[in-house]
C-alpha cells in the first residue's frame, strides 16, 4: 500500500503516537448506504493489521475485505485538526 500524505501531517501523526489506525463507519444517507474511513493516532476497541508503507506504522481494521492501492491522509480543521484518509483518493469506501 502507498501513503500519500504531506510532511505536514506525518509530523502530526509522529508528534501523537506515531501510529495511523483506520477503519470504516457506515451510514445511511440520501437513501442508501455510505461508508466513509474513520482515523485515530490511538488505538481503538478493535482489531487491527499493521500495513507495510515505511512512512509511519498504519494499522487497518481487519474487517476491511482488502487494502486501498493508495492511502490519502490530510489534515482538516485549523484549531483542532482531525486526520481524514481517502481510500484510493476517493472519499467513500467501496
Amino acid at each position: 500500500m502507498r501513503l500519500v500524505a504531506s510532511e505536514n501531517v506525518l509530523r502530526h501523526i509522529r508528534e501523537r503516537s506515531g501510529s495511523l489506525y483506520v477503519w470504516a463507519r457506515s451510514e445511511r444517507c440520501c437513501g442508501g448506504r455510505t461508508t466513509v474511513l474513520e482515523t485515530s493516532t490511538e488505538p481503538p476497541a478493535r482489531d487491527f493489521r499493521l500495513v507495510e508503507c515505511g512512512e509511519i506504522d498504519v494499522f487497518l481494521a481487519t474487517t476491511l475485505a482488502c487494502e486501498p492501492d493508495e492511502l490519502h491522509v490530510e489534515l482538516r480543521g485549523r484549531r483542532s485538526p482531525r486526520i481524514a484518509a481517502y481510500w484510493n483518493g476517493c472519499a467513500w469506501v467501496v
